[in-house]
Formats: structure tokens, sequence, C-alpha cells
């Protein structure tokens, strides 16, 4: 049975001058998971926040904590980000060699996991994997900056997946991050995503319009 499209707003295009209220007023319109893209500088070229900040957050509303680590290594952080409130994580296929070693860490600190692929990265990499994967994001830019354009090559991917956790029976969210927007979010969908990750496209027109945009993106825009 298809899942609801549930909205995730990446609050790195949010107020940082009053994250925590931005946060209180994202939860407020609708948002179904709030969404933290978490960047080194090293992994990927640009530094956002670390745990310290997401703990700050955890007051301000009881809606889900989406964690998105553009970071590696990624184990010797994940204790942190779990202890900070973090409800899902989520790391990419390409941090570590041992990726199955992160996903059992991920689910003893207790979380759920995520992984992540990159653009050039193939669907079939999650297939030994997907048994223990309570999510799977597809990129759909190359992860780094907010406000990029979408990789339409990306929807076969998107397809693909959606065939696989759809085979395996299990309840996987399909998650795309990159690009989506009013033009964008309905094309994600039909593809076989079920949540969205939008940062402008949420964000767009003050606060009076996030409950407007974010209801827009849940109906494919």
């Amino acid at each position: 049975m298809k899942k609801p499209v549930r909205i995730a707003p990446s609050i790195l295009a949010s107020d940082f001058s009053r994250l925590n209220e931005e946060v209180r007023a994202t939860a407020d319109a609708g948002a179904d998971y709030i969404h933290l893209d978490v960047m080194d500088g090293h992994f990927v070229p640009n530094i956002s926040f670390g745990a310290s900040v997401i703990k700050s957050l955890r007051t301000c509303t009881d809606k889900i904590f989406d964690v998105h680590l553009m970071i590696a290594p990624v184990d010797p952080f994940i204790e942190a980000f779990a202890d900070a409130g973090a409800q899902i994580i989520t790391f990419h296929a390409e941090a570590g060699a041992h990726t199955h070693r992160t996903m059992q860490a991920i689910k003893a600190a207790g979380c759920k996991v995520g992984l992540a692929l990159n653009p050039a990265t193939p669907a079939e990499t999650v297939l030994p994997l997907i048994g223990e994967l309570d999510l799977i994001l597809a990129m759909t830019v190359n992860p780094g900056f907010g406000g990029q354009s979408f990789i339409t090559s990306q929807l076969d991917k998107i397809a693909a997946l959606r065939a696989m956790i759809d085979e395996t029976g299990r309840d996987i969210d399909l998650e795309v991050d990159g690009g989506i927007n009013f033009e964008t979010a309905g094309k994600a969908i039909d593809a076989g995503a079920d949540v969205l990750v939008a940062g402008t496209a949420t964000f767009t027109g003050g606060r009076e319009r996030y409950a407007a945009n974010i209801e827009r993106l849940r109906n494919g825009g």
C-alpha cells in the first residue's frame, strides 16, 4: 500500500538568526519531518552545523528529526547525534568502506537508519543492505549546497529504488533530496518518492507561506 507523501523541510534554507523560531514555525505549518543537513567541509564542500545545534533545537518540536550526515568518517559521531535527538540518521554509501558496520552502529544508538546515494551511485548499491534499512535517500543534486537544480536523470533511479523497496514488502521510506520545488515535486512523487526534502521551496515567501508551500509540495506542486 502506497504511503502518504511526507514533507521534510531542510532548515539549511531557513533564517539561521532565528533558528529555533523557524523550526517551530515549520513544524506548526505541517512539516512531517525536520531535515537537518550536517556538512563537514570534507565529504562535501561546505560546513553547516553539528550535534550541539541539533540538541538545542530538540526542545522546539516533537517532530521527527531526520538527520542527514554529509560527513566522513561517520562512525565516531553517531552517538553524539543520537544523544542530540536524532530519530533517523542517514549517511552516505560513499562515506566509508564499512557501510553495514555503520548501519549497525546507528541501530545500536536507538535510531532508524537511512542510506543516501549520490547521483553517480547506482541504485543496486542498496540491495545487499535493504533488509535492514528504514530509509533510502536518493540525491537529485550533488550534495554540499542548497539551491541547486534537480538532476532529471535521477528519476529512473528513484523508480528503480521504488521497485526494490516494493519487492521487499518492508516499510522503507524513499526520500528525495535536491532541487525539490513546485515543478519537480510531482515528478519525484510519480517516480515513487514518498518523502520530499525541500529547503528553498518551503521557506519562500516568509512564515505566512510555510503551510501553503508544504501543502503544495505534498500535492505534487
